[in-house]
């Protein structure tokens, strides 16, 4: 099992690779992370055409810099999610304060609001995301499918108590979207950055 001290095999390989300048490696990195990318950077922003830009730079940036990436320091999706954020937001800050410049409604206030809720919003998504599976699975017949935790169980084949469990585990996952410094999710994730 992997360590705090010994990251994920793949990430190690995956950043030698693209160290090494293997385009086929990057080619990879992006079938894995792409979606993922693109997901948390579509609801910062809440435009396809800004997400695939930013799609486009986080991808550039793993590329010509992938030493930056400190396997240590973590899983390499956190990594590329952390990076994503932190593009969309400077993004969003910028669009938004060229319109404010130009006239356009709203304050300063307002703009640092928004960045704040759509911050929240990708956070949730990349924990959502991250969560084991048996987790996303009982919090998803919960909140899709409206099932309570018996309903739950007997959907997911398992006791009232591992459906109550998996439903609380989730819930409190999802409940460090909010935090500042929220536990599990990805460094520099803690705040609007």
């Amino acid at each position: 099992m992997a360590t705090q001290d010994a990251p994920p095999r793949w990430d190690r390989r995956m950043q030698q690779r693209l160290a090494r300048g293997e385009a086929a490696a990057l080619g990879e990195l992006y079938d894995r992370f792409a979606s993922l990318v693109h997901g948390l950077a579509h609801r910062v922003l809440g435009d396809d055409r800004a997400a695939d830009g930013i799609t486009r730079e986080v991808f550039a940036h793993v590329w010509e810099h992938p030493d930056a990436y400190d396997p240590q320091q973590g899983p390499l999706r956190t990594w590329v999610a952390t990076l994503t954020h932190r593009l969309a937001v400077q993004r969003l800050r910028a669009t938004e304060t060229a319109a404010l410049a130009r006239g356009g409604p709203g304050t300063t206030e307002e703009l640092e609001d928004k960045v704040r809720h759509a911050s929240v919003a990708a956070r949730a998504d990349y924990i959502v995301q991250s969560m084991p599976t048996p987790l996303r699975a009982a919090l998803e017949l919960a909140y899709f499918q409206r099932r309570d935790y018996r309903q739950t169980a007997v959907d997911l084949g398992v006791t009232e108590d591992e459906a109550r469990r998996r439903l609380r585990l989730g819930l409190q996952l999802l409940s460090t979207a909010h935090d500042a410094a929220a536990p599990g999710a990805p460094p520099g994730y803690g705040g609007a950055a």
